[in-house]
């Protein structure tokens, strides 16, 4: 059992006149197992949630904390926390000119587990795990996310959390330029991760139709940099119906 547990998060971004405060005390704790929605409308701070806990260097920690299995992540490199158990799949994925995305797994996989796979089995799950996201295997010897389409990425970041078997998964915006069935394939492809590693999923989402497919244990709500309400699935419905409207204006009052 792993948890991430995060208390009293602030997070500022430095503009043009100065800090800007854009996380305003996050309490979140998300435990093996576990599916955690974080719902809200654009500018909230969903994404900069997402990258400070991943260690982006845009946003500056002014407070709080986040550990992970009690470890303190705010005092870790970025690499550091990919190695203690954490995974991004981020909303725009970048390219990598010059590196194919065979290299880059199994790279990422030997920089994790501090030593490098043994190859056949490695070889074996690969395929594995890009059969059942129906990714062409000519795709193994592209490079990484250059000229992929959306659902290629898409699909290329959930490969990844399949293959590397994180403690914790924060998806950030996944559902994104998606069709409904690429939207269906990467789905599956997280709930495949979830019942085989019993990682704790942190799905970052706009809207209700990726939770269609991945079910929610929790759902909260994200204004303003910081949640404002905490319900099940039928939380996530009441959005559907309601937008965020109410919640906006409470915030602007």
């Amino acid at each position: 059992m792993s948890t991430l547990e995060i208390k009293g998060l602030t997070v500022s971004v430095h503009t043009e006149d100065g800090p800007k405060e854009i996380l305003r005390g996050v309490d979140l704790t998300v435990s093996s197992g576990e599916t955690h929605a974080i719902m809200g409308p654009n500018g909230s701070g969903k994404s900069t949630l997402a990258y400070s806990i991943a260690g982006h260097p845009k946003y500056t920690v002014t407070g709080g904390t986040v550990t992970l299995d009690g470890e303190d992540v705010l005092a870790m490199k970025v690499d550091q926390r990919a190695r203690a158990g954490l995974f991004l799949a981020m909303q725009y994925p970048v390219e990598v000119p010059g590196v194919t995305v065979s290299n880059f797994l199994r790279t990422a996989k030997t920089a994790i587990d501090g030593q490098a796979p043994k190859l056949r089995t490695w070889v074996k799950d690969v395929k594995q795990a890009m059969a059942n996201l129906r990714i062409d295997p000519e795709f193994a010897d592209r490079n990484v996310n250059e000229g992929f389409s959306g659902g290629e990425k898409k699909r290329h970041e959930i490969l990844q959390l399949q293959l590397l078997k994180p403690k914790v998964a924060i998806l950030d915006e996944t559902d994104s330029g998606l069709d409904i069935d690429a939207l269906r394939i990467v789905a599956d492809g997280v709930n495949q991760a979830k019942d085989e590693t019993n990682v704790g999923v942190l799905l970052i989402t706009h809207y209700t139709r990726i939770l269609r497919y991945i079910k929610p244990d929790f759902v909260h709500v994200f204004v303003d940099g910081r949640i404002v309400e905490e319900g099940g699935k039928e939380l996530a419905d009441r959005l559907e119906d309601e937008g965020y409207d109410r919640f906006l204006t409470a915030a602007s009052a």
